[in-house]
């Protein structure tokens, strides 16, 4: 057994005693962030896109946007700011839109590869998919034409995966939580096997739904991301 798929495991082996009804809850958070977040469906800002330094674009939906903090408390601002005290040079932009599934994601990808010195892809997308129980191979498949248009312009790829509670159905839930892996062994790319690390449940961490983490699981979700991250970088 791979390493990747016996951490997805593990940590689903975990979640599997806590996770069961979770997601019946967020699929109206999922209605709600669409209707909150529509100004952030937009182009990035100029600045960000002409600027000159090698950029790592967060690419994903509300646990990448940010849903309910303050720009400064995005797990992307920390990571920014994370990066600079390690000595490195790159700027972290944040392509995160709310409500956004795999789908949404390949449709918006292209605009956001256009941009200069592209160098990291952070994708972190599957979760809207999963709460709208959309077909799975639809989502990889969807997730697959991401990866490759990234590929295509030499960009490296951090891919975070995402699980599934068994309230979707054994087979449902089995297949979702094998694409992450799946995808990050047959493209090679980094795998950060659950993005919500030790911040899922905990209502220290979570807003009021329980599924989006505050200001101090933003602070966890940045360690997360970079701990995984960091192997893809240069000074």
């Amino acid at each position: 057994m791979s390493i990747m798929k016996f951490q997805i495991i593990r940590v689903a082996a975990i979640l599997n005693l806590i996770f069961a009804g979770i997601f019946l809850m967020a699929c109206g958070v999922s209605t709600a962030e669409q209707q909150t977040n529509k100004k952030v469906q937009k182009p990035l800002s100029d600045s960000q896109a002409v600027s000159k330094a090698p950029k790592i674009i967060a690419f994903g939906d509300s646990l990448t946007a940010g849903f309910g903090l303050a720009e400064k408390e995005s797990y992307p601002y920390l990571l920014q700011q994370r990066l600079k005290i390690e000595g490195y040079n790159y700027e972290v932009v944040n392509a995160g839109v709310s409500g956004e599934t795999s789908l949404g994601g390949l449709e918006r990808i292209d605009w956001v590869l256009e941009m200069e010195n592209v160098e990291i892809l952070i994708l972190e997308l599957g979760a809207n998919d999963l709460l709208r129980g959309l077909p799975v191979a639809k989502m990889k498949e969807n997730l697959t034409a991401i990866i490759k248009k990234a590929k295509a312009k030499n960009v490296q790829i951090l891919l975070c995966g995402m699980l599934a509670p068994p309230n979707m159905g054994a087979k449902y839930q089995r297949e979702y939580v094998s694409v992450f892996p799946d995808l990050a062994s047959e493209h090679k790319t980094a795998f950060l096997p659950f993005i919500l690390e030790g911040i899922a449940l905990d209502p220290k961490l979570n807003q009021g739904d329980g599924i989006h983490p505050n200001a101090a699981g933003a602070k966890v979700l940045t360690e997360t991301v970079y701990n995984s991250l960091k192997l893809l970088l240069k000074k």
